[in-house]
Order: structure tokens, then sequence, then C-alpha cells
């Protein structure tokens, strides 16, 4: 029996239930029966959870690349594995197949190597999404060269910060890149970074928009002519299992990013077994992911996960909204899509626009929907359920973080029952419980409490890059002896799962626990609301009250606020209950938020409680105008 693919409910409780009981056979067969190894494992797994001290796959040797390129040539060498679509829609799209693919990852490992980049070196990717971005990470991945993918919207000062804290040897940039109607000058944003960071010996520099820049000698190098030159043989390097695969920095609630460090097998197992699981992936599919590859979801999802399947991805180099809000739907036709794999701050954005946007489009080849990067509310599931799924197409509301490195609760496509707002079940591996504020375990059903994870899985993080001491007091300090995700969750009568925000997103109101969620899922369902976002603020009286932010449509615009607001307080009182009524409500023109669509709560919980001292390092935000806005605004 083979445990790679599930095919039915009972089929995932008979292997969620071996995952648990027995999990180093579970994840020792998965392993050795679906991936290419050059040398076995002597344990399957070895931990610490007290430690944060995690390995799988001990001792074994492999190298991711052969195993999401080479070992499809013979039998998917002309086959797509990556559909490049421009940001510009008469732009012809670029179908790469397993064996260019290989050719281009081959060239550019070798034109690193041949610039002094070796197996332990950190290399920055600094990038739109093109072409290029995919190749360089895999060819970082095939040398043993550590890559530290940072967002191409990310300030100079952001920029430097990740190269330092992880000392890259080497930069891949462009001279910019296209977003919507802009033209990015990344080029310009890297030689500002660079003033300040000593470790880089060398830039390479891809074309792209092809606007004037400068290249400093000694340092920045075109790509293309090296490539030109470049031999297409290359061997993959042999790496241990738990070599690090790459450094992803994810915002700390201190302000400091934290360099989050995955490793090799366990992170290669476990996003090929979550791809193909969750989207139900099938031989001819199309998968298209729509983050940024400069995101955990990108690295897992757009590359890694669906690749080491033998998938065809889509990589999309431009935005929901240009030339016009029609432009996914507009891809998903061209490329005749069948897995579609979006945030719900994209769902929200799209279903505040005119319908007449989507319903040119029938959208007949999608099979899978998907959402990603927050909890989705309830009204913009059922928008993205009946207007892009068509009612037909299974929803899988995904639960997962930058350090768990894949999917952790979700329902399976075509197989697990959804429920709206409910990411449902844990996948099999994944053993999560529900802890109480005097760290007990809280048993049974129709509970809520703090979300933790009590046995390792494969795709966990192993520290964060210099500062283990950090990773072990955020992650497993809270709760010692398990990995706390930071998230509260509810758990409901038959045991699915509802991330209800994260912890520190839960008001204590007259000695009451309010989740900030249920109350946003509240007042979204307003036909006037586009979206809001609540904190708590001390109050002489409750401890804390409510404080609410929230964005119109349109249509709400014109309309008297104080009606509106009175209105959104009733619809909480009757669908919560009166303690969760705002005490104040301010209406906003947007909320500060990361470029993956997470609002950045912690701002918007000072500017409430009137601290405007210091909202920490800003200029990574997608929209960091906003702070000022809403602070001026503040009621």
């Amino acid at each position: 029996m083979s445990y790679y693919k599930i095919d039915s409910l009972e089929q995932y409780f008979k292997h969620y239930n071996k995952s648990i009981r027995e999990p180093r056979k579970f994840w020792g067969k998965i392993a050795e029966e679906n991936f290419t190894w050059y040398q076995q494992w002597e344990k399957v797994v070895d931990f610490n959870m007290a430690e944060a001290d995690v390995k799988w796959f001990v001792d074994a040797k492999v190298n991711i690349v052969k195993n999401a390129i080479d070992r499809h040539l013979a039998r998917r060498g002309n086959k797509t594995a990556i559909i490049f679509e421009p940001n510009n829609p008469d732009e012809p799209a670029l179908h790469i197949t397993y064996n260019e693919l290989h050719q281009r990852v081959c060239k550019m490992a070798n034109v690193l190597r041949a610039q002094g980049i070796a197996k332990g070196d950190r290399v920055c990717i600094y990038l739109p999404m093109i072409p290029e971005l995919a190749v360089a990470v895999l060819a970082c991945a095939r040398i043993g060269a550590i890559h530290s993918v940072v967002f191409a919207g990310f300030s100079a000062a952001a920029l430097a910060t990740r190269i330092n804290d992880s000392d890259c040897k080497m930069v891949v940039t462009s001279d910019g890149g296209f977003r919507g109607n802009k033209t990015i000058g990344l080029k310009s944003i890297v030689d500002e970074a660079l003033q300040s960071c000593p470790s880089v010996k060398s830039v390479l520099v891809a074309k792209r928009t092809n606007d004037e820049i400068s290249m400093h000698a000694d340092r920045d190098i075109w790509l293309q002519p090296l490539l030109d030159e470049a031999s297409d043989n290359n061997v993959a390097e042999i790496m241990d299992a738990e070599d690090p695969l790459f450094i992803l920095y994810t915002s700390g609630s201190t302000g400091k990013p934290k360099g989050m460090v995955h490793t090799t097998a366990g992170y290669m197992v476990y996003t090929a077994y979550t791809f193909k699981n969750v989207f139900n992936y099938e031989e001819n599919d199309i998968f298209w992911c729509t983050a940024d590859i400069g995101w955990i979801t990108g690295h897992s999802y757009i590359l890694y996960g669906p690749l080491l399947n033998g998938a065809t991805t889509v990589m999309f180099e431009g935005v929901p909204s240009h030339p016009d809000f029609s432009r996914f739907w507009e891809v998903i036709e061209k490329h005749r899509v069948t897995h579609f794999y979006t945030a719900p701050t994209a769902i929200r954005a799209l279903a505040k626009e005119n319908i007449d946007y989507i319903q040119p489009y029938p959208l007949k080849s999608l099979k899978v929907i998907g959402s990603v990067g927050e909890p989705i509310n309830e009204e913009a599931w059922h928008w993205y359920n009946d207007h892009v799924g068509g009612k037909r197409c299974p929803l899988v509301d995904t639960w997962w973080q930058t350090e768990t490195g894949g999917i952790m609760i979700s329902p399976l496509a075509f197989i697990t029952p959804t429920k709206p707002t409910y990411a449902s079940l844990p996948l099999p591996g994944i053993q999560p419980v529900l802890m109480d504020e005097k760290r007990n375990e809280i048993e049974g059903n129709q509970v809520t409490g703090s979300l933790c994870i009590k046995f390792p899985w494969p795709a966990i993080a192993r520290t964060i890059w210099g500062n283990h001491q950090r990773y072990k007091d955020t992650y497993f300090s809270t709760f010692p002896g398990k990995y706390f995700t930071g998230d509260g969750a509810l758990r409901d009568e038959v045991g699915y799962y509802r991330i209800t925000g994260r912890v520190d997103d839960v008001v204590i109101v007259s000695g009451h626990n309010l989740g900030t969620a249920p109350i946003e899922d509240a007042i979204n369902e307003h036909p006037a609301v586009a979206e809001s976002a609540i904190v708590g603020f001390p109050h002489d009286i409750k401890g804390n009250a409510l404080y609410g932010y929230i964005i119109l449509k349109e249509t709400g615009e014109s309309r008297d606020r104080n009606n509106l607001a009175n209105e959104i307080n009733m619809m909480i009182s009757h669908q919560i209950g009166p303690i969760a009524k705002l005490d104040k409500i301010q209406f906003v023109n947007g909320l500060p938020k990361t470029r993956s669509g997470k609002i950045m709560r912690r701002i918007l919980r000072k500017i409430a409680e009137g601290d405007f001292s210091n909202f920490g390092d800003i200029s990574t935000l997608l929209n960091p105008e906003i702070v000022e806005e809403i602070k001026d605004g503040r009621i």
C-alpha cells in the first residue's frame, strides 16, 4: 500500500492514523518510494522539541533539483514545466519544457560556480517574477548554495538588512521589473542597498525592462552573456538531508525580520506530498499559484511542490488589476488552468469590483480552487466558491506558515467535505492540539485555544539563521515541548479547525476572550463594507475595548457614516453579541499590509492606543503611505 496518494476519505483516516501511530514508517515509506536518493537514511527522524532540535532522514544524501527536474526527463522531457505569463497581456507567454528547464538550470549552475559560488554560500535573489527567478533558485539548490529570495518590492533598507543578516556573497537581480502599469528600477535599489553590504562580491544582472542602469566595475556583470557561454552539462551536488536549502525572511513582531532556515530532504518530501494530496493533482493538470516566489507560498507551490510532481506550473509576472480586473480570469481561460491558488486579499479586492469583469469567462477548465495567506472570511469564501469555482470546484482553504514549509491543515480536494471559513482537518503527520492559558491541552470538540503542534513534521523550519535561541524562544518556549503557531483556533463538533487569527488578535473585553476574525466576518457581511480590521485598546472599565478600521465599497462612500457605524454594530450584536460591539469605528481608505497580504495589526494597535512612537520598519509594507493617513484620522 502506497501512502503517497490519498484517494478517499476512508483512506485519509487510515493514512492519518498510520502517520500518528508510526510516523517513522509512514514518512520512511513515502520518502523511499517516491524520490531518488544517493544514500538512504540511518534514522527517519531524530528530535528534541524542548531544545527545538529536529532532523529528518538523518545522514541521507540527496539533491532536490535532481528530484524536481532530472528524474522527469526520460518520461516528461517535452512536457511544459513552467508557463511564464508576462505582465503585459500582449507579450506572448513562454512555455518552458522540463528539458529546457534542465538546460537553463545547468547553465546557471555553471555560471554560479564560475563566479566563485560554492556549497553553503548564500546567494540573495532579488528578481521580478520572470523565468530567471525560477532558474536562479533551482541553480542555487543544484550546487548546494543557499538561496535567499527577497521579494522585489522591498526597499533598499529591507534588502540590505536581509543580505547582511545572512552574509550573502552574491546578488542576482535585473535592470528592472514590470508590475501593472509601473516599471520598478530594481538595479538602483540594489545599488543603494549594497552601499552597506560588505559581504557581496558580485552582482549578476538580468535584462527585463532594458532601461539604462549603472554597472559597477569589478562587481556587476550582465547575466545573459555568461549564460550564452556556459555549458549545459552540470552534475548536481550531493547534499546531506539536513543541509540548508534556503533562508526566507518573515516579519518579526519586534520589527527585525527572522531568517527561517529550511533544509533539503524533509522540505522536499513534505512539499511534494502536500501538493499532490491537497490539490489532488493529476498528470495533465495546469497549476497556477498567484503568489510571488519571494514568499514561502511561491517557494513551495510555484516551484518545488509542483516540479517534484512533474507538474506544469504557471509563473505570473503581473497583478490582478492590470490592464483591468478581468486579468486573472483571462489567464485561466488562456492557459486552461485547472488549479487556481490565491489569497483572500485578492479575492476580496476582485469581489469588490463589478461582476461584469468575471462573467464573460466561463472558467470551465477549473477543477480546484484554493485560498492561502490568512483566514478567509465567509463572504469572500462564498463569492470565490460561487463565481470562480462555479459551485462545482472544491475550495481548499489551506492553513500553514513560512515556518511550517508546507500546508498543515486543509481539505483534500474531492475528498474532505468543505465548510466555509474552516481549514478542516490536519494532513497526515500533523498532530495539532489546542492549549489553554495554563498550558494544558484542551480535550474534546467545540473548544477554542492556542494552536500548537506536538510532533515534528518533515518540513518544519530548523532554526532562525544565526540565532537558534530566538527560534527556540519564539516557537518552543510558550508551550514547552510543542511548536506554538502563534495562532488561535476553534475545533468544531466534528474536529474541523478554524483559525481565529493570531493569538495576539484575541482581545479580552470585560473578561470575554474575543477573537477578531469572527467580528471581522460579521462586519464584512454588511453590503457597504469591503474589508475590516479589529484591534483592542485600553479601556478604563472593560480593560480593553474594540477599535474597528473599516474600508467601504463605493456603495457606502456617500452614506452617512454615523448611520453606517450604527448598522455595523447592530450586525455584530446580532451575530456575536453586544459584548463584541466596537467602541470606535474609523473609516479608512486602506490597511497596512505586508506584501503577502497580512494586515500589520501591531501598527493598528499602536495607533488605536495613541502610541505613535515606533512603528518599526514600515518600508516593506505594500502601502506604507497608509500608516500616516490612518494615524491622522485616528478617533
